[in-house]
């Protein structure tokens, strides 16, 4: 067994396996069909591969990465057999993936700053408010004291919707009037925060990004209240990406990461979709980890990432 082999093995997660079905049977159908008939890697196969990489959402940068690499090992050891060519895919994938790993996230785990204060920014339609809740959830289930503010106040029915997701996670949810300054929000939520002696607090932002000055401008005054309140706040900004928009995630990357520091991303809806490459492709070209995926609609279907368990699954296509 190799050393690969033996960090996969026993890795399984039905959950993830059946999130991830789409992108494994969209991806090993095109894969298939580049591999008919052939018995070794040629010019012809990495042909083909650069375009179902590239038709998966892994993006070009990486894709040429993953290729190059291939060329490489084609050109050192003379022979690639086509029959190889997963093992090579599964381990570059691995290596990209686990580059940005910044250490091992739990729920339970201690923070060096109280309140652990996470700016949540993303597009509206991506999940960012659905994340939030289902982050206080796992949170509140792992015994934190958390603390919920609303400063996405330009969305209609965003602050309903966080209201409801606080209820069902039973956590606090700090809120104004629909158009407040978010900044004020977010003021009064570390203030809140602080006083119930909370551990963990999320912030909700607007979802807008018609204008990429406006929106550095209001992410970097939200940021700068908070510091008054708690030292160092945020201490993670959590960009959510929806997985389904292929390129057009990318994009979003682009231009949030433009607007302000993002430190870990999550990627949702990948169960709906079969572009489950845009995990691998994101991470690697804006050197930002993977925090957290989203497989299903369910309030656990909200997975802390683990590159190992996504890789082994992603292959799993049994």
């Amino acid at each position: 067994m190799s050393l690969l082999d033996s960090i996969f093995s026993g890795k399984d997660d039905t959950s993830l396996d059946k999130g991830l079905a789409a992108s494994k049977k969209s991806f090993f159908s095109k894969l298939g069909t580049a591999l008919a008939g052939k018995s070794k890697v040629d010019a012809e196969v990495l042909d083909d591969l650069e375009e179902v990489l590239i038709s998966a959402d892994v993006g070009v940068p990486t894709t040429l990465k993953i290729i190059d690499a291939i060329e490489e090992r084609v050109a050192r050891d003379k022979y690639l057999g086509a029959s190889e060519l997963g093992q090579i895919l599964k381990e570059e994938m691995y290596g990209i993936l686990t580059q940005q790993e910044k250490g091992k996230f739990s729920f339970d785990q201690s923070f060096s700053h109280s309140p652990h204060v996470i700016m949540v920014v993303g597009v509206n339609g991506v999940g960012k408010t659905t994340t939030i809740g289902k982050l206080a959830h796992q949170f509140k289930a792992a015994g934190k004291k958390v603390v919920l503010g609303a400063a996405d106040t330009f969305r209609a029915g965003a602050i309903d919707q966080l209201q409801v997701w606080a209820d069902r996670s039973e956590v606090a949810l700090v809120k104004q009037e629909m158009g407040s300054d978010p900044a004020s929000v977010a003021f009064d939520t570390l203030q809140s925060a602080v006083s119930q002696k909370a551990d963990v607090v999320l912030i909700d932002t607007a979802g807008r990004l018609h204008n990429k000055v406006n929106l550095m401008n209001e992410l970097t005054k939200v940021k700068r209240v908070m510091d008054r309140i708690v030292p160092e706040a945020p201490h993670e900004v959590l960009l959510v990406l929806d997985g389904s928009t292929g390129q057009n995630a990318f994009e979003q990357a682009k231009q949030f990461t433009q607007a302000t520091e993002v430190t870990a991303l999550a990627i949702t809806k990948l169960d709906g979709t079969a572009k489950g490459g845009v995990v691998m492709g994101i991470s690697d070209q804006f050197k930002i980890p993977v925090q957290f995926i989203g497989v299903g609609e369910g309030i656990e279907d909200l997975k802390i990432f683990d590159a190992p368990l996504f890789v082994h699954s992603f292959f799993n296509t049994k």
